[in-house]
């Protein structure tokens, strides 16, 4: 029953996902809907997995300055492979989630240089927290609240002074004196000097504009007059004065008027009274994040101050006490029955049909991803469908309370993004070929800039029989089709060494495919696109203007292969025909276009003209696909006759004479 009892303040597992790994979240209200239900508002935190690979960086570092400062005890790789899966990162984001989600309880707590951190993994369901995590700015911090426990945060207590030795340290420098118990004045004297300090604050209040304009009775100048700020003034001035009634009452009231002291109450105006007090319902008592986002025109002291003043005002009261009566009406527990649906990734479920949710084919004989055991009473699909991983019961338990399997492997290292961790096996298709290299054009120039390097793949004997005998497992062309998807050697190993005995009994049919040699590819190769003479790259290819309207040569259309000449003009390489003579006055020079080598892989750029481009208009689409296939054959276009110019008809000159109009 104690168990199954969730109250405020408790960290649960959240399931959002039937496969991914459970949420850790704590609870922080527990509300009640409209119909019924019980909603839980939790704080976020975050794993490894959910962070990015450079904030991963970021933690691995941390977590080896804190072993070398804390001198921790040595730990094998698995260990450290499991203490990251412990770790997790506190955050101030809050998200409503429906109390039924709620899986278990667990216990996470901050680490400081006394906890060893093989002991937590001797605990189940124990996580660790030392830095916070920001989704927006993608940040990790330190936590503001370390406790600071440990030998370097100790005082240094320096040794006795024996009988008779002097003490020789200077006294001014350790510390300042401020009040004399053992003075000349009584106990009446100095409660009179107090109420004359007080009179002299009320009587400041009044002159000044400010204060009287923010305390404008007489009642609030005496209150504030009273206050710790003016008594510390009376007894510091008796203190500087040597007790001397006469010289402390002349220094209150000197030649410009009398002192006034004000503290931090005084110099808040309401407006950010009211904006302190909004702030300390969001962050609390972190004034650091209070002065950044809400007053960052005052300092951390001043902030401080005005917090412990304000707590024994008439409006701390009272918020307290309303938030005490929103308390009272709030759920104080809920209570959640133990989930016992089966789970959709079971792979044979008990009393239910094999193959849920995608397990249907998976091969007998296949060991567990994690432990690699072989016998289990219940197995789980894990990992993208087409892999065909699964987990043990145990394993599957370690998967999603913790968020990993209890040892590394290449899989686990693949299934997971560069910034949003998620599985692959749960993405959309779209998702997964997102994540490749050739999808964006950064990755393109880059691989571009690197094709004169290649590599050869040798594969084994073994490895081209398991391609036979496991061809149903390995599916080699959906594999070709996504060559950065990972493969799981061992279930196809595993799979192989289960099928040979059975395959050696059957002679393989091997399909023998004629290759001719490389001699007749080159010949054949060179038969069907001879290789073309370049222009000399030399000055730049004057065009004059005047020609525009001359016919040009259909080989110039596309603009992108050197074609053969038609139509009797001769073309360079680049679409654009040769100049007969020099250049005119009135022609231009054309600039050539500069482009990266990563966006060309061909040696050779062939920049189309706006001439090349009007011709192309008068291609029909046929005509430009087959042209695309054969780009070493010429094209032929047809252009269209000009029309004719209409006749003028002459008019005569006009003369000087008048025209006589005669009957």
């Amino acid at each position: 029953m104690a168990a199954n009892m969730y109250r405020v303040g408790d960290y649960v597992y959240f399931e959002n996902s039937s496969s991914n790994p459970y949420l850790i979240r704590r609870i922080e209200e527990l509300n009640k809907t409209a119909n019924g239900n019980v909603e839980a508002k939790v704080v976020c935190l975050f794993r490894r997995r959910d962070i990015s690979a450079n904030l991963n960086t970021l933690a691995d570092s941390n977590a080896r300055d804190f072993e070398e400062e804390s001198k921790q005890p040595s730990t094998s790789e698995q260990q450290k492979h499991q203490l990251k899966h412990r770790e997790l990162f506190l955050s101030r984001q809050f998200e409503s989630l429906p109390a039924t989600h709620i899986r278990g309880k667990c216990n996470v707590t901050l680490l400081n240089e006394t906890d060893v951190l093989t002991g937590y993994l001797e605990r189940e369901d124990c996580f660790f927290y030392s830095l916070v995590f920001d989704p927006v700015q993608k940040t990790l911090l330190a936590d503001q609240g370390e406790i600071r426990v440990g030998s370097k945060y100790q005082a240094e207590i320096p040794d006795k002074l024996a009988e008779g030795d002097s003490d020789n340290r200077v006294q001014e420098k350790l510390e300042t004196k401020v009040w004399d118990p053992n003075n000349q004045l009584k106990d009446p004297q100095i409660d009179q000097f107090l109420v004359v300090a007080r009179a002299v604050g009320t009587f400041a209040r009044a002159l000044d504009c400010s204060s009287s304009i923010r305390q404008p009775s007489l009642h609030m100048s005496a209150a504030a007059a009273s206050r710790d700020i003016t008594l510390f003034h009376a007894m510091d001035t008796l203190q500087k004065n040597g007790y001397d009634l006469a010289k402390a009452m002349s220094t209150l009231v000197p030649q410009g008027g009398p002192v006034l002291c004000r503290d931090e109450m005084e110099e808040w105006s309401a407006s950010e009274a009211m904006l302190f007090e909004e702030a300390l319902e969001k962050y609390g008592k972190d004034f650091n994040d209070i002065r950044q986002d809400f007053l960052p025109w005052k300092s951390l002291a001043s902030v401080v101050q005005f917090y412990y003043m304000w707590k024994t005002t008439d409006r701390y009261i009272q918020q307290k006490r309303l938030k005490a009566a929103e308390a009272d009406s709030k759920l104080k527990q809920v209570y959640i029955p133990t989930y016992t649906k089966p789970n959709p990734n079971q792979i044979n479920a008990p009393g239910s049909k094999p193959g849920m949710n995608g397990a249907t084919g998976y091969q007998k004989g296949l060991s567990c991803e994690s432990c690699h055991t072989s016998q289990s009473q219940q197995w789980y699909a894990w990992g993208p469908p087409n892999m065909q991983c699964r987990l043990c019961a145990s394993c599957w338990i370690y998967w999603k309370k913790y968020g990993g399997l209890k040892t590394p492997t290449q899989l686990e290292g693949a299934t997971r993004t560069g910034s949003d961790a998620a599985p692959r096996g749960h993405m959309t298709r779209q998702e997964v070929q997102g994540m490749s290299p050739f999808t964006s054009s950064a990755g393109r120039a880059k691989l571009l800039a690197k094709n004169r390097q290649t590599f050869i793949l040798q594969t084994t004997k073994l490895t081209r029989i398991a391609r036979r005998v496991c061809q149903d497992i390995l599916q080699s062309r959906r594999a070709a089709r996504r060559p950065y998807a990972s493969i799981n050697a061992n279930a196809v190993k595993a799979e192989c060494m289960i099928r040979l005995p059975k395959a050696a009994k059957s002679a393989m049919k091997n399909r023998l495919i004629p290759r001719p040699s490389l001699n007749n590819i080159v010949k054949e190769l060179a038969v069907q696109a001879p290789l073309k003479l370049k222009a000399p790259r030399g000055a730049p290819t004057p065009i004059n203007r005047n020609q525009v309207n001359q016919p040009r040569s259909a080989s110039a259309l596309l603009g992108k292969r050197p074609f053969d000449n038609a139509g009797g003009n001769s073309l360079s390489t680049n679409g654009r025909p040769f100049a007969l003579g020099m250049r005119a006055a009135n022609q231009s020079v054309i600039k050539r276009q500069k482009v990266s080598q990563g966006d060309a892989p061909n040696p050779v750029v062939f920049v189309a003209t706006k001439d090349t481009r009007a011709l192309r208009k008068h291609l029909t689409q046929a005509e430009m696909r087959r042209a695309a296939r054969k780009p070493h054959l010429p094209v032929r276009i047809k252009l269209p006759v000009p029309p004719r110019p209409l006749p003028v008809p002459i008019v005569p000159p006009s003369t000087s004479e008048p025209i006589v109009l005669e009957d």
